[in-house]
């Protein structure tokens, strides 16, 4: 899953792998006090689109770019990030949908699956498997 950050005027976004396994230990403490949720509440809300977990998402990301960065100074249109899966990702969705459901349920499903595969960011050059974000 990637993070993606594209403030107005800036040409092209800013794009972070998110996975929520490999965030530091201090970076997963930090979120935590900022939000009053435990770890895997956040990344549960983050999926869900809680502004506040989402908004100690991207100040976690631009800190790591920009130390100085302050909580207070991090503000963002909704418009201006997004969460996406992989094309990857997509595709172990879609496995395991064929698994599950049957007939128009999952040609139903299939149908949304494919075309979020085919404009998905493509990250097999990234080393590692792509894995879906913990939650609960």
């Amino acid at each position: 899953m990637f993070l993606i950050y594209q403030p107005e005027g800036q040409d092209e976004p800013t794009r972070w792998r998110y996975n929520p396994r490999k965030l530091m230990s201090v970076e997963r403490e930090d979120i935590e006090r900022r939000t009053g949720k435990n770890f895997s509440d956040f990344t549960a809300a983050v999926l869900q689109g809680n502004s506040l977990c989402r908004r100690a998402l991207l100040f976690t990301f631009l800190r790591r770019d920009h130390p100085k960065t302050r909580f207070e100074d991090v503000d963002f249109a909704w418009d201006e990030l997004t969460l996406e899966y992989s094309k990857q990702e997509w595709q172990e969705m879609r496995a395991k949908v064929v698994e599950t459901k049957h007939g128009d349920e999952l040609a139903s499903a299939l149908s949304l699956i494919d075309a979020e595969i085919e404009t998905a960011y493509d990250d097999s050059g990234d080393e590692g498997k792509a894995g879906l974000p913990i939650a609960g």
